[in-house]
C-alpha cells in the first residue's frame, strides 16, 4: 500500500510517500480499514518535528483521525462487517500505524460508525477535535445548562465544534477570534458573543459581557501566556481548561485567588497509556456525535483537502496557525 512515512524528526519535507506492506487483521477483535481520509491535528506537526512517542520503532505513519470502509474483520468481531464505514481516532503516535496510508487495523472497540450524512473527509476531520471538545467541556469543566463559556479561538479545528457542543449542552458562549470572516463563521455555529482579541481587551470584554461576574467555564485552546491572561475573565470558584501544558511562567495567583478549578485536557492519554476502557469510551463519544452530526445539529467544517503525497504541503498550512476549521488528506476517490 502507499503510506507516507516520517523516517527522522525534521521539517514536513521528511514527509515521503512510499510503498509498503499491507498490515492485516491477527486479532480476533480487529477491523481491516481502507481508510479514504485522514485528518491533520496539531499534534501530528509537533510529533514530526521532534520525533514519535516511540523513537526507536522508525520509519513512523503519522495520523491519529481516520475514516473509511471496513474491508475484512476478526473472527470475534461482533459490531461491524465488510462494507461499513467508519471512523476513529487511533494510532499514529508512533507505536500503532497511523491514518497517512490506504489501509489500518484497528480494533472494533476504538471504531464508530461514520456518520452517514457527511463525507469521508468531513468525517475524518473530526474525532480528534470532537473527543478534546467533549472531554474538555463535558468531563472536565463540568458544563451544566445555563452556564456561560469563553472558548478561545473558536474557529480552529477545536473550538469550532467546542461552539456546538456547549450550545448543544444548553450554554451561552463567547469566543475569541481574529477577523470578520471568522467572527461570522463562528456566529453561524452558534456563538452568542463574539471578541475580536487583536482590538479588544479579551478579559475586560468577558467581565462585560458577563456584568462584571466572569464567565462559568473558559476553555483555553492557544496556550501561551492566553492560558493565565484568562484568569480574571473566570468568576470566583468557576473552571478553566486547558488542552496545552501550562507554561513554566505561568503566574497562578490570580487563579489561587479567585479559587479556581484547573483542568487538563489531554485526549491522547488512553493511547498513550494503553486505557482500553477509556479508548472505548472515546469510541462511544464520537457514536453519539455521529448521532447529531446525522440530525443536523452538529457541522465540522473542512477548509483544505489535499492528496495524500502532498502531506508535506498539509504540514505547511497548519504550522501557518490561520487555518479555520479542520485540514484532511484525501486518500481515495470514495
Amino acid at each position: 500500500m502507499k503510506a507516507v512515512l516520517m523516517t527522522t524528526a525534521g521539517s514536513p519535507e521528511v514527509l515521503q510517500i512510499q510503498e509498503v506492506p499491507n498490515p492485516a487483521v491477527s486479532g480476533n477483535t480487529e477491523l481491516l480499514v481502507r481508510l479514504v481520509a485522514a485528518g491533520i491535528n496539531p499534534i501530528d506537526t509537533k510529533l514530526r518535528s521532534r520525533g514519535s512517542f516511540y523513537p526507536d520503532r522508525t520509519p513512523t505513519i503519522l495520523g491519529c483521525d481516520g475514516a473509511g470502509i471496513v474491508e475484512a474483520v476478526g473472527a470475534s468481531v461482533q459490531r461491524f462487517r465488510p462494507g461499513d464505514e467508519v471512523y476513529f481516532c487511533y494510532g499514529g503516535l508512533g507505536a500503532h500505524q497511523g491514518n497517512y496510508a490506504e489501509y489500518t487495523v484497528v480494533d472494533e472497540l476504538f471504531v464508530a460508525r461514520k456518520p452517514a450524512s457527511i463525507s469521508f473527509a468531513e468525517a475524518a476531520a473530526a474525532p480528534l477535535v470532537l473527543i478534546t471538545a467533549w472531554e474538555a467541556l463535558y468531563e472536565r469543566g463540568r458544563l451544566e445548562p445555563g452556564e456561560r463559556v469563553l472558548i478561545h479561538a473558536g474557529a480552529g479545528g477545536v473550538g469550532h465544534v467546542a461552539i456546538q457542543l456547549a450550545k448543544l449542552k444548553g450554554a451561552t458562549v463567547s469566543t475569541t477570534v481574529g477577523s470578520e470572516e471568522k467572527a461570522d463563521f463562528v456566529k453561524q455555529l452558534g456563538a452568542d458573543h463574539v471578541i475580536f482579541y487583536k482590538q479588544t481587551d479579551f478579559v475586560q470584554a468577558a467581565l462585560d459581557w458577563t456584568n462584571g461576574e466572569g464567565v462559568d467555564l473558559a476553555f483555553d485552546t492557544v496556550g501561551g501566556e492566553t492560558f493565565h491572561k484568562t484568569f480574571p475573565a473566570v468568576r470566583v470558584y468557576g473552571d478553566i481548561v486547558t488542552i496545552l501544558e501550562p507554561d513554566a511562567n505561568t503566574v497562578w495567583k490570580t487563579a489561587r485567588q479567585r479559587n479556581l478549578r484547573i483542568g487538563l485536557e489531554l485526549m491522547l492519554t488512553p493511547a498513550l497509556l494503553g486505557l482500553e476502557q477509556s479508548l472505548q469510551h472515546q469510541a462511544e463519544i464520537l457514536e453519539q456525535c455521529a448521532t447529531w452530526i446525522d440530525e443536523n445539529k452538529l457541522k465540522i467544517h473542512v477548509s483544505h483537502k489535499f492528496p495524500l503525497k502532498e502531506a508535506a504541503k498539509a504540514h505547511q498550512l497548519i504550522e501557518s496557525g490561520s487555518v479555520t476549521g479542520k485540514i484532511v488528506l484525501l486518500i481515495s476517490d470514495d
